[in-house]
This record gives C-alpha cells, structure tokens and sequence, in this order.
C-alpha cells in the first residue's frame, strides 16, 4: 500500500489553471498521493520533472507550444522516467495509440470520476499500465481493424484455445481488464483484494504469454467476435 510509504510525487501538466487546480485539490486530499508541481505547457514539464524528479506525471496530451506526446517522448529517454499518465478531453483512435506510442502507462479522459483518476495514478505508479474503457476500446478497435472471416475465424479460435487454460477467476480478471477497469475496480468487481487482482493478473501474463493489458484486451476481444 502507498500508504505505508512514501507519497507518490506527482506532477500536473495540462494549459488550463482551473484544470490544474481541481486536480490539485483531489490528489493532495489522499494521504499517499502529493502534488510537488505544476506546468503549463511540454517544455516547462521537462524542466520541472527534471527539478522535482516526481513518480508519476499527469500529462495533458494538447497544449499551445509543445504537445503531451513530444515531451513525454523526451521524459523517456531520461536515466529514471518517471511514469506518464495521459489525460485529455479528447478520446480520438490517433491520440490513445499515439500516447501508448510515445511510452505512457495510462490514457484517462479528464471527464472520468476523480476517484477512478485517483486509482489510475496509483496503478501507473505501481508500474501497470492503464486505459479508460473508452480508450481500452479505441486501442482495441484500433489494433484489429477490418478482418476478412476467415481471419476472424481462426483469430477466434486461436484466442478461445488460450483462455480456455485459465480459471474461472482469472477469466474474469481478463474481462474485467478488456473492460478497461484497473486493480481497484477489478478487485471491487470481483469481491476480491487487490493483492489477489495482481496475482490473477501475474497468472494471465504468463499463462496468455502477454507483455501488457492491452494484449489482455485483445485476446478477449478476438475471443468474443
């Protein structure tokens, strides 16, 4: 539990003050969560992540000068990144894919509940990535597009194969992460402890022979259509 340590530093970086602020005001309201900084604009992040050296960066994707997507492509390459959680009030295919793409854990909408934001800081921070269910199901959409039937077919078969080697309970954590949800949710959904939601999910990885969440989605998607 962050709690039982240090605060996740955090970082908001988004154009918008009254952005800034409300955000502000919903991380500093948890005891394992601080905000050591604020910036306005690509550039100036660089410059603050570089000063603060935070655990997590709350990076809007669109801003005058430079974009999210460049400064977290520049962030990156740093010896220690910190993790990079974008967040937009935008949801288009080109903006979830290129923010995956340019290295960020998660992609939140900025109308998404505070306190499902709050649970998507501390997921990145843990080293997990995270998607919106709207953004889950752009990347997804994305990433299969248009199939012939055969193809989608033996894509069906091929995943059903897969997940028919897990149980019942890790079934239901790979629903539940195609749905986009993240730990705590998962772990709310399913009457379960977090603890036990990182455990069925260590098991998926290895089971399913998958690198990230994501591929999680898809191999449920292809399973379904």
């Amino acid at each position: 539990m962050h709690s039982e340590r240090q605060p996740v530093r955090v970082v908001i970086v988004d154009d918008e003050e009254l952005v800034r602020m409300a955000l502000r005001l919903v991380i500093d309201g948890e005891p394992d969560l601080t905000v050591v900084a604020e910036a306005a604009d690509g550039n100036a992040a660089i410059t603050v992540v570089d000063e603060q050296r935070p655990d997590v960066v709350l990076m809007d994707v669109r801003m005058p000068g430079r974009d999210g997507l460049s400064a977290t492509q520049e962030l990156l390459t740093r010896a220690a990144p910190p993790r990079v959680l974008m967040l937009t009030t935008f949801d288009s295919d080109d903006l979830v894919l290129g923010a995956l793409q340019a290295g960020a854990l998660g992609f939140v909408l900025k109308d998404t509940r505070p306190a499902q934001i709050l649970d998507a800081v501390r997921t990145v921070a843990d080293g997990e990535p995270v998607l919106s269910p709207a953004a889950a199901a752009r990347v997804i959409a994305a990433a299969t597009g248009p199939q012939s039937a055969h193809v989608r077919e033996t894509s069906r078969e091929a995943a059903r194969t897969r997940l028919a080697t897990l149980t019942e309970r890790e079934r239901e954590t790979a629903r539940a992460i195609a749905d986009g949800l993240g730990n705590p949710e998962i772990a709310q959904r399913l009457h379960i402890s977090i603890a036990t939601v990182k455990a069925h999910t260590s098991n998926l990885f290895s089971k399913l022979a998958v690198d990230n969440r994501v591929q999680i989605a898809l191999l449920v998607r292809d399973a379904e259509q």
